[in-house]
């Protein structure tokens, strides 16, 4: 599913990443996890293709079977809409939207039918519990709720891995416990991977596997 080496990461004189490897397969969930400044979120910023290695000739990292770093900006932004989904500390959600609307989002970056993929989002947010909020914009949900509903946008264009930062600091502890059963649930249901960097415990070790980050490596 992914396959990095030799990650390097600079800003400025500042070494972020230094020479990361990996492997993560189909099906996995995997957390990050480190002290603040380890460089856990500029892995997972790499890894998703929002950012690339400083040393892009001499580090690879496949996803799908793809060798991301020798793409066009053009054909990247294309393969990330297609095969790879986000879900961030702060929902991210736009508050002119509803949140149908809000899920239907990449799914039209693509292009495809909206009447097919309204569909889509209504079902995605019913699986997630939310089918009676579908016309009700951010500021009318909960904190939980406006959480669910950036998965459920994760999840419209049936991504293959979904890359999560932080996805329950946010949240109180009850809406963290169903937000992280239902990463498990989704993987289950449909054998989706997700990376996830957290420094929630209980999560971290609800995970398949817990790397740990410190000063720009994985220790273990």
């Amino acid at each position: 599913m992914i396959i990095a080496k030799n990650l390097h990461k600079y800003y400025g004189d500042l070494e972020v990443l230094k020479g990361v490897d990996l492997h993560i397969k189909q099906g996995e969930v995997v957390a990050i996890v480190g002290p603040s400044g380890a460089g856990k979120t500029t892995l997972l910023q790499i890894l998703g293709t929002l950012d690339k290695p400083s040393n892009t000739n001499d580090a690879t990292l496949n996803v799908q079977q793809q060798n991301v770093l020798q793409l066009n900006d053009k054909a990247l932004s294309k393969f990330r809409n297609k095969h790879i989904g986000f879900i961030f500390q702060f929902h991210q959600l736009l508050p002119e939207f509803t949140a149908l609307e809000n899920v239907c989002i990449p799914a039209f970056i693509a292009n495809k039918p909206k009447k097919e993929v309204e569909l889509e989002a209504e079902k995605i947010l019913a699986f997630l519990g939310l089918s009676d909020r579908t016309k009700h914009k951010p500021n009318e949900l909960s904190g939980g709720e406006q959480q669910r509903v950036a998965v459920a946008r994760a999840l419209i264009n049936k991504p293959k891995v979904i890359f999560a930062d932080e996805p329950s600091g946010n949240l109180d502890t009850t809406s963290a416990k169903n937000l992280h059963e239902l990463f498990f649930k989704l993987r289950d249901e449909f054998n989706q991977t997700f990376v996830i960097v957290t420094h929630n415990t209980e999560l971290a070790d609800m995970a398949d596997r817990k790397l740990e980050m410190k000063d720009g490596v994985i220790v273990r």
